[in-house]
């Protein structure tokens, strides 16, 4: 199973925000607890790139991933670390082509047609919807889905438990992203078990009858 099958598979991609390197290897197991063995660590905090490294060290069965990846220095230093995927809240070409380049696994927000032909143009399938419950959520990627059939979005912002369902039954949904199965308050305080109880009720919620 590839990087993308893996998302693929977890049906959820939690985005994962980190302030202490210490809570990365227990929030990695409480999410594989849950059924979820993907995660995005966002390099919005100083601890990203060292929570990368002590999950990729010390959780083989999680697939560690990078999110919030603004530029290439970064986008190295995540790979450095250990990420096996990188996530960009939009496009930079710069990244995409290094990632490509490199066989890393890349998923650039893309909201515009000229957006996913950039993407397209690197040879990319699968994209990043954010923030989609502000660019038109399901309708849109609906709408863009006719002119681009091959490329498959992962939505990120607006998602959850009570609508993942709608969101994942869509054929052109790859995945959905999101922070609300692992919030940074329950991270901080060490309430582990309810990150594996949002985990599972989530991917309930999206495989119900």
């Amino acid at each position: 199973m590839n990087i993308l099958e893996r998302l693929r598979n977890s049906i959820v991609v939690p985005v994962v925000v980190l302030d202490r390197v210490e809570d990365a290897v227990p929030t990695a197991k409480a999410l594989i607890a849950g059924g979820v063995d993907v995660m995005e660590i966002t390099f919005r905090t100083a601890a990203a790139a060292d929570s990368i490294a002590a999950v990729a060290e010390n959780c083989p069965d999680m697939l560690v991933g990078a999110g919030t990846i603004l530029n290439l220095d970064q986008c190295k230093l995540a790979i450095e670390k250990g990420a096996k995927f990188i996530v960009s809240p939009g496009f930079d070409a710069e990244v995409v082509s290094y990632c490509v380049e490199n066989g890393i696994a890349v998923c650039p927000g893309c909201v515009t047609p000229t957006e996913i032909m950039a993407a397209l143009k690197l040879g990319l399938k699968v994209v990043k919807f954010f923030p989609a419950n502000v660019y038109g959520g399901l309708t849109a990627m609906k709408n863009l889905s006719a002119p681009f059939g091959g490329v498959k979005f992962l939505p990120t912002g607006g998602v959850n438990t009570e609508n993942i369902k709608e969101y994942f039954s869509a054929p052109f949904i790859h995945a959905v992203g999101g922070s609300w199965i692992c919030p940074k308050a329950d991270i901080a305080a060490g309430n582990f078990e309810k990150i594996t109880q949002l985990c599972l009720d989530a991917r309930a919620a999206a495989t119900k009858e």
